[in-house]
């Protein structure tokens, strides 16, 4: 599958290295140019395109130190804002020049994602962290059924990009759901593909539009897509689509797979009452609610640790817990092995802790 190369050091970087710390030379460095760094990989904005009503697509051009990724996985965007430095994830398109482009939704009360869409400057410089995410292809993985709902296209075209790039080597069926027409992203793009590669057919879902809308994925039919028991079927969306997809075709495909980019509903679980978190490297003691992330809580202390996904996936936020007990906000599972690592975004406090932090 496709990626970009891993660049090897020049010697210059490599006598840099030997000669000063990272954060000094990226100091000096960036001050004469903002992708130059001794092994952070940047990118700068360098063009900004409508994709949908709600949804624009930006191009970044990475620096060196950028080692690549594979179709369908994502990457941590840093940005800047209002001095704060805040983390998202995406699932860029390698295009032909070795450029990355995300499509980016405006979410309501969303600061990052009203940042790119509206305010966002060609030539601002972003933050790379290493790609991660299991949706990816092998060669043996057809033939597909590919479900998307809103931005979760978004990796299904990176995966698109890259079957053409193959010949389409089996059949593919992609179901593309919206509520209206003018919230499709990629349209012309997903259409000349579909007309390029026979093996692959296209079908825009338009739930809230004209006198029949489209079904949603749990009451669709499938009925027009062959050997559908062969098919890997791979799902991207919000949690409640995701979930809904793999109950309309349990037992009826090869395998499921699928990534949500919301988190489902919490398992109810009544914990009433605060505890004590020990923060070992500030050396602050912090009370926080059994019934909130940790990552949450910490924020509302005025903590920011590292975090990028906010759903459990890029392990940005996990850290040691030292002592105590966490409760999994998504399964209810509790964890009170020492010197263990904990993700924040999707776990809670369960009794007094220690962390890592």
């Amino acid at each position: 599958m496709s990626a970009l190369p891993t660049p090897k050091p020049r010697w210059p970087l490599r006598l840099a290295r030997r000669a000063v710390s990272p954060a000094l030379f990226d100091f000096w460095a960036t001050r004469f140019n903002p992708l130059w760094t001794l092994e952070q990989p940047l990118a700068r904005l360098v063009s900004r395109t409508s994709a949908s009503r709600d949804a624009v697509t930006l191009v970044l051009r990475p620096n060196a130190h950028w080692a690549g990724i594979r179709a369908g996985q994502h990457v941590s965007v840093g940005v800047t804002i209002g001095g704060r430095r805040l983390i998202r994830s995406y699932s860029p398109t390698v295009l032909d020049d070795g450029n990355l482009a995300i499509t980016v939704k405006a979410i309501p009360g969303g600061v990052v994602s009203q940042h790119l869409v509206r305010d966002a400057r060609i030539g601002e410089v972003v933050s790379l962290d290493a790609a991660f995410g299991d949706m990816t292809l092998d060669e043996a993985d057809a033939p597909l059924l590919l479900l998307a709902a809103g931005s979760g296209i978004t990796p299904m075209r990176a995966l698109l990009r890259d079957l053409a790039a193959q010949g389409m080597p089996g059949n593919v069926d992609l179901f593309y759901w919206a509520r209206h027409h003018d919230e499709f992203c990629f349209t012309g793009e997903l259409k000349a593909l579909a007309a390029a590669h026979p093996r692959l057919r296209v079908h825009f879902l338009a739930t809230r539009e004209g006198d029949a809308p489209a079904a949603r994925v749990d009451a669709m039919s499938f009925d027009t897509v062959t050997a559908l028991h062969e098919r890997r079927a791979v799902a991207c969306g919000p949690a409640g689509f995701v979930e809904a997809a793999r109950s309309r075709l349990r037992g009826t495909v090869a395998r499921f797979d699928a990534e949500a980019f919301s988190l489902p509903a919490p398992t109810a679980v009544d914990e009433a009452g605060d505890v004590e978190v020990y923060l070992t490297r500030s050396g602050r003691t912090l009370t926080l609610s059994r019934n909130q992330s940790l990552l949450e809580g910490l924020e509302a202390q005025g903590v920011r640790p590292a975090h990028g996904c906010r759903m459990g996936i890029c392990n940005s936020c996990a850290c040691e817990r030292q002592s105590g007990t966490t409760r999994h906000l998504l399964t209810g599972d509790r964890s009170s092995e020492p010197s263990t690592q904990v993700r924040l975004c999707v776990s809670a406090p369960g009794t007094d802790l220690i962390l890592d932090l």
